[in-house]
């Protein structure tokens, strides 16, 4: 493609046309976060969960709410207090009901009908404190308040599946009614208050990031070019890029979320680096004499197509990620793919033209730095040369360390993964988990077996009992409430509420029990038992333990129900939204490893047909493989688990790290069409395309670094672990690179059919 000034104004008002389209079609930024996203859409567990709540309703739209005394919760002024605010949660619009053990009930059936006493009523003066005793004595009640009594829990259930704007609206109003209530303190924790929280910290976090971003971007581009218009063009060219990535994303309906944080950083670095390979070859012809109008030309003919293909690479590699089945990965990775096509588009429709309409930029020679560059890569490219025989020993050895390191490594996951340690909502979360029994849900599936007829026959009922005894003793869980919940409580509304009948029932009672199901199920906070008495639920809390204790506990249970329980009499699957969470951070690693591979094809693919060379094609994989290795490696020796915040990096890491391999081929490549020969077209390219890959490295990874200061997880590692993987990229090219390619001359020989020696 030639670059001359009339197509270049034309590039331009093609830019200042997609840009005025983008403004007229008014693009609304919007901020997002659910949990949800985060399920593996395709998985045959989702489907089943899906098919499981619409019968039992979600397991997560809860909120809970601890409300403290200091002199302890059993005073009858600070519960009627409570009792209020109850009542004015439960008026509220999205509230369907709240648990606690002032509205929890007993019933009680006589030969005159059925009644219910309350567990704890502070109005009954004469009974008050025979109701705490009872409280106290019984191990039914002991996940409703805190073990030294200062903390009342309050389980709110709110609308099931609330979208987040209601669920921010909500929320907003329970903090208003428990801020007024004059409480000692208060705490809560949920979905509708994560979301939220999530939200606020994604907008702090995208403001800090362009603002930081920019920052960056201005200091790299003072200090290579030392000149204003050296600074304000690619910022302008970035500036452009961005804002139709993101456009376009929220055209297409996606809104920014914990993964778009990272974007705008991503593509100014991207963008940054394609720049100054672009101004740099435009700033050497100018030194060699040629006019700005030329160099212009000449920068952007020479330099469009390996642009163009490193590009495409780095696109590819964020592409990959369309291939899990996460919808937060899969989005992230297809608009930050599209976005780096947005980012080259910006290059070269807007870059040549600026140069063209603005005064040259300034080619100061320093000698000093010419001078320290040349002198530390022919040093450097003297040693390589030196050392060709043991270089593959050492990153072999390396390699074989790291992937030691890989076979060590567990994919351990948590719900709040994503919070920084400290934050609020993480502490409160917490206290839950140490306090109340747990604030993640765990939800068990049950289905009669062939051999009974419902799930309320006396088999059945026991092996749930069983089940219910292992959960509570493995899973350490809070509050269990299952079908036998159901049947020991109607037990003990036929035996006059006697605590003691809180059991299952002989053999002759079952079928009156049976007959009393439906109207004590009618009266459950949630629901346990389908109509037709066949299929039920198991649902409980327990502590967020992560992925990787959460599998080897399942992996009990599993055992435990194959061992004691008859699929006969009854059958038990594990699901809900934390186990779809847990889960996906193991699919997400598998999925990558494919669309990893994908990438590897598509770029060996890419380079064979450039060079026309299966074998070349493979040597540009080996200096782009190897620090991925490494990178796992790393992980090892620092603690990383794998998980949905750092799986991700490997496709993204190696889709911007193999763009350095393709200049330096490309380069190669140039220079042995000159007939020169093997030795010296490998010193001129690693003398002249090395500088510009240790440049474009320090600028991306300065670029990814600035992400280590993020809040977030995903940020955080994400930034640390892509930084690195371009530092070991680094190596690889300018070390192990050129040894590679000395060591397949006949291929370099045999490339269109001419010698080159």
């Amino acid at each position: 493609m030639n670059f001359t000034k009339k197509r270049s104004f034309i590039g331009l008002a093609i830019a200042l046309i997609i840009t005025l389209t983008l403004g007229l079609l008014q693009p609304q930024v919007r901020f997002d976060y659910d949990f949800e996203s985060f399920f593996p859409q395709e998985s045959e567990d989702l489907q089943f969960y899906i098919t499981h709540r619409a019968t039992f309703e979600n397991d997560n739209d809860y909120l809970l709410i601890a409300v403290k005394n200091q002199e302890g919760i059993f005073n009858q002024a600070f519960l009627k207090r409570v009792e209020e605010v109850q009542q004015q949660l439960l008026d509220l619009d999205k509230v369907e009901g709240i648990q606690s053990l002032l509205t929890l009930s007993q019933p009680v059936i006589s030969p005159f009908g059925m009644r219910r006493n309350r567990v704890l009523d502070p109005e009954d003066v004469d009974r008050f404190e025979k109701q705490v005793l009872a409280i106290r004595d019984s191990d039914t009640w002991k996940d409703f308040y805190s073990e030294d009594e200062t903390y009342l829990l309050l389980l709110l259930q709110n609308e099931q599946r609330i979208v987040k704007e209601d669920g921010d609206e909500l929320y907003e109003e329970i903090q208003a009614i428990l801020e007024g209530a004059f409480l000692d303190s208060f705490l809560t924790a949920g979905k509708i208050k994560a979301q939220g929280a999530f939200v606020t910290l994604l907008q702090g976090e995208f403001a800090f990031f362009l603002g930081i971003g920019f920052l960056l971007i201005v200091t790299i581009l003072f200090v290579l070019f030392r000149s204003v218009w050296g600074v304000l063009i690619p910022l302008i060219v970035i500036a452009f890029g961005i804002l139709w990535t993101l456009a376009f994303m929220l055209l297409m309906g996606k809104p920014l979320d914990v993964m778009t944080v990272m974007q705008p950083i991503i593509l100014a670095v991207i963008g940054v680096a394609g720049l100054v390979h672009f101004i740099n070859y435009y700033l050497t012809y100018v030194r060699e004499g040629k006019s700005h109008t030329l160099a212009v030309q000449a920068a952007f003919s020479g330099l469009v197509l390996a642009v163009f293909l490193t590009s495409l690479t780095t696109s590819l590699g964020f592409l990959s990620l369309y291939f899990t089945q996460i919808p937060t990965l899969k989005y992230f990775g297809l608009y930050t793919g599209l976005g780096v096509a947005w980012m080259f588009l910006s290059m070269v429709l807007i870059t040549p033209a600026l140069l063209y309409l603005l005064p040259p930029l300034p080619a100061v020679d320093r000698p000093h730095i010419v001078s320290f560059w040349r002198k530390s890569m022919r040093t450097a490219f003297s040693w390589v040369i030196a050392h060709k025989k043991s270089i593959p020993w050492v990153f072999g050895g390396i390699t074989l360390v790291a992937v030691i390191g890989l076979s060590q490594l567990k994919v351990n996951g948590y719900i709040l993964d994503n919070l920084p340690e400290g934050n609020e909502l993480m502490e409160s979360f917490l206290f839950f988990d140490r306090e109340f029994g747990g604030s993640k849900p765990l939800e068990l599936a049950l289905e009669k077996g062939a051999a009974v007829n419902s799930l309320v026959t006396m088999e059945a009922l026991e092996a749930i009992e069983r089940l219910e005894e292992f959960i509570a003793e493995t899973y350490d869980a809070g509050v269990i409430l299952s079908p036998l919940t159901l049947v020991k409580t109607t037990n003990q509304a036929l035996n006059n509420g006697s605590p003691r009948a809180f059991t299952i029932p002989s053999r002759g009672q079952i079928n009156r029990v049976n007959q009393m199901i439906p109207s004590i199920s009618e009266n459950s906070p949630i629901p346990l038992i389908s109509e037709d008495l066949s299929k039920g639920r198991i649902s409980a809390r327990t502590s967020d333990m992560g992925s990787y204790t959460a599998k080897r506990m399942n992996a009990e249970l599993e055992a435990f129900v194959q061992e004691h329980i008859s699929p006969e009499i009854l059958q038990v699957r594990i699901t809900g939204t934390s186990h779809l969470i847990d889960i996906s951070h193991e699919a997400v690693s598998k999925q990558l490893a494919k669309g990893l591979l994908l990438a590897f094809f598509l770029v060996a693919l890419i380079a064979g047909i450039l060079f026309r060379s299966w074998r070349i094609g493979l040597i540009v994989l080996i200096p782009n493989l190897i620090p991925l290795l490494w990178l796992t490696g790393m992980m090892w020796v620092f603690g990383i688990d794998f998980k949905l915040t750092t799986a991700i990096v490997f496709t993204v890491a190696f889709g911007i790290a193999v763009d350095d391999s393709i200049h330096f081929m490309t380069k190669f490549y140039l220079e042995l069409k000159k007939r020169r020969s093997m030795l010296y077209a490998l010193k001129r390219t690693f003398l002249e395309t090395g500088k510009a890959i240790i440049l474009t490295t320090v600028i991306l990874a300065a670029g990814f670094g600035v992400l280590t200061l993020s809040q977030f997880g995903v940020t955080f590692y994400s930034g640390l672990l892509i930084a690195s993987s371009l530092i070991f990229a680094l190596i690889a090219d300018l070390i192990l690179l050129p040894v590679l390619l000395l060591g397949i001359r006949k291929s370099w020989m045999n490339l269109e059919g001419k010698a080159y020696s």
